[in-house]
Formats: C-alpha cells, sequence, structure tokens
C-alpha cells in the first residue's frame, strides 16, 4: 500500500527511492508489527479477560499449570493483526507469494479461532474435534500446495533440494510437489501448536526461524546471490522479507506480554497460523529441510508426543514423564523459565546451524 504511494513520490523526490529495497521495508515492516503490538497489546487482552477468554487448563496437565486457568487465551489474533497490517503497508501487494502467505495464515488461524472459541464457551480443553481440524487444515494446505505448483515460474520453484549437497536435486511432479508443500504445511502447523505449552516456549523459536527463513528468501530471490550460493533461485521470494520481518516485530511485541508469567496466552489462533506460514515459506523457497533443522524445537516436540503414543499403544508403557517434552523436564522439576530459555538457546543454535548450509555445499 505506502510502497505504491513512495513509488509515485520518488518521482518528486529521490529519496524515497529507499522504500524500493527489500531490506528497508523489511526493517520498517518489523518496526511496525512490534509499535502496533504494544499499542493495541493492553486493549486486546483488557477485552479477552471482558469476554471471558480464560484458557482452560487440562486436568491431566502439571499441576503447577493449575494457577494459570482464566489466563485470557486467543491473544495470537494481536499477532495475525499486526503481521496482516504491517504486510499490507510495506509489502508488495503485486506480488502472489505474500498473499499466498497471507491466506494460509488467516485461514489456519480462523481454524484456530473456532478451536479456541469452543475451547473457551463450551469451556472444553480439548477444542475442536481433532478429525475436522485435521480436515480443514488438509483442505487450505491441499489448496496452497496446488496453487504454488500450478503457478511455479520457474523448474526450481518445484524442485526439491537436499541441503549440504549442491548437486542433488529431485525434480517433483504435480502430486508429489502438492505432497511435500502439503505435508509441511499441515505439519508444522501442529507443530507449533504442540511447541505452545509455556510461556513464551513458542513464539520465540517462531521469530528465529523466521529470522533465518528472511535470509534463504532474500538469496532465493536475488539472482546473482542465488547462483553465487548455489541455491534455487525463485523471482519474486526476496518479498518474503517483509512478512518473515513482520512475524519477528509481531512476535517480540507478543512476547512483551506472554513472557513469564503470561498476561495472555496465544492460543491455537496465533499456533496453528504461525506454523503454517513458516512451513509454506520454507516451501516457496524450497528449503523444506533446512526449516526441519531451524525448527528443530518444533519438530521435538512433536516427535515426542508421537513415540509417547506409540510406545504406550505398542507396550503400555511411557517414553517421557509427560509429552510434549517440555512438560517431561517440567516434571523432572526444572522451572518453568529455565525450560523455556534452554529450549530458546537450542533453537538460537538450529538456526545458525540451518545458515551455516549456504555455505556448506
Amino acid at each position: 500500500m505506502l510502497l505504491e504511494l513512495t513509488r509515485w513520490l520518488q518521482q518528486l523526490e529521490g529519496l524515497f527511492g529507499l522504500f524500493g529495497y527489500l531490506t528497508f521495508r523489511g526493517i520498517l515492516a518489523a518496526l511496525t508489527a512490534l509499535l502496533l503490538s504494544l499499542w493495541w497489546g493492553p486493549a486486546v487482552i483488557r477485552r479477552l479477560a471482558q469476554y471471558k477468554g480464560g484458557q482452560p487448563i487440562r486436568q491431566d496437565g502439571p499441576q503447577s499449570h493449575f494457577s494459570k486457568a482464566g489466563t485470557p487465551t486467543m491473544g495470537g489474533a494481536l499477532i495475525l493483526f499486526t503481521i496482516t497490517a504491517s504486510v499490507l503497508l510495506w509489502g508488495d501487494l503485486r506480488n502472489k507469494y505474500v498473499w499466498v502467505v497471507l491466506l494460509v495464515m488467516l485461514a489456519f488461524g480462523a481454524i484456530g479461532w473456532y478451536d479456541d472459541w469452543i475451547k473457551i464457551v463450551k469451556r472444553d480443553p480439548n477444542g475442536l474435534k481433532s478429525r475436522w481440524k485435521y480436515l480443514l487444515q488438509s483442505i487450505f494446505g491441499l489448496a496452497a500446495g496446488l496453487y504454488l505448483y500450478l503457478y511455479a515460474d520457474v523448474p526450481a520453484a518445484t524442485t526439491f533440494y537436499v541441503p549440504l549437497f549442491k548437486s542433488v536435486a529431485l525434480p517433483l511432479a504435480g502430486i508429489g510437489f502438492v505432497a511435500i508443500a502439503y505435508f509441511w504445511i499441515v505439519g508444522f502447523s501442529n507443530a507449533v501448536n504442540l511447541t505452545d505449552g509455556l510461556d513464551g516456549l513458542a513464539i520465540m523459536p517462531t521469530v528465529l526461524v523466521a529470522g533465518g527463513i528472511a535470509v534463504f528468501a532474500y538469496a532465493s530471490g536475488h539472482a546473482e546471490f542465488s547462483r553465487y550460493l548455489q541455491i534455487p533461485p525463485v523471482p519474486g521470494a526476496g518479498e518474503l522479507i517483509i512478512i518473515c520481518a513482520a512475524i519477528a516485530g509481531a512476535g517480540l511485541g507478543f512476547l512483551w506480554f506472554n513472557t513469564y508469567p503470561a498476561m495472555v496466552f496465544m492460543g491455537d489462533i496465533g499456533a496453528l497460523a504461525l506454523g503454517a506460514v513458516l512451513g509454506t515459506m520454507a516451501v516457496i523457497v524450497r528449503q523444506e529441510l533446512v526449516l526441519v533443522i531451524m525448527g528443530g524445537i518444533f519438530v521435538i516436540e512433536t516427535l515426542s508426543v508421537m513415540i509417547q503414543v506409540a510406545s504406550f499403544k505398542l507396550t503400555g508403557r511411557r517414553v517421557f514423564r509427560m509429552a510434549p517434552i517440555h512438560h517431561h523436564f517440567e516434571l523432572k522439576g526444572w522451572p518453568e523459565p529455565r525450560v523455556i530459555v534452554r529450549f530458546w538457546i537450542i533453537s538460537v543454535i538450529l538456526v545458525l546451524v540451518g545458515l551455516a548450509t549456504l555455505k556448506v555445499r
């Protein structure tokens, strides 16, 4: 929106040419989302509390969480609002990838909103039935994958790349590409949701991973950088920097209120949407496996649940004291802030490892 205005103003004053740089608009997007979050945050929290939007606590969860009952949830709406506003202000609205990611975010956010609404109104901690949630996620995930395949501009946009090996690239047919896109979008949507179990635990890794994806997006959308780094060139992918920056700004703004002890919880409306966005952007820049590395915290949390369920069904025994794995460490006696910060540290390391794959090829 503002980008179009600055393009016109550039004819009158060359200084407005700064707005043509992705990095400059990325900084503005991050600051805009951050300031909007800090500005709107208190009002959103008051409104959620007014409507008794308190978080119901699972009875089978750690006892230390019972004191959190009634804390306003659905705070992820603040994240989605500020990201959307920032991207509409500073993004290139002629770029198809901007609209794909925004629509995926809003679609999965709508699923999460309905899930949170059931938890709040019906006081059901389990929310929307899993089969219906998964069905809706599948519809939107498949739709996004199909669109990205049908409207791919270059062969690299539909090729599966393996990090560390510059010559390993597998061209994907329609079914293969859509299947991978679906798995990453829906998979990471649920992975971030599983991670969102402690104050600030999910949002900081999301901010870090978004920052990592921004680097890949910039390089993929730049012909010279993509050729030098030997990563897939995807014209237009650089505009994802604006979305990544908005996620970082909105995430840090939300963390202001979500840090321990949390004044508000993200809820499924935020977790499902942010996970789907990370998966979608990784598919666009063709760095699915790098996302597995950078988002390793989300992967570990998901695997812990799968291992726990499989072990209990097959042997009747539990591998962990409780899943997802952050609850396991809580029950071992780790204070909640210790679990959170240590998971953040691990996330920083994993993002750096993911970024290192840019040169190790």
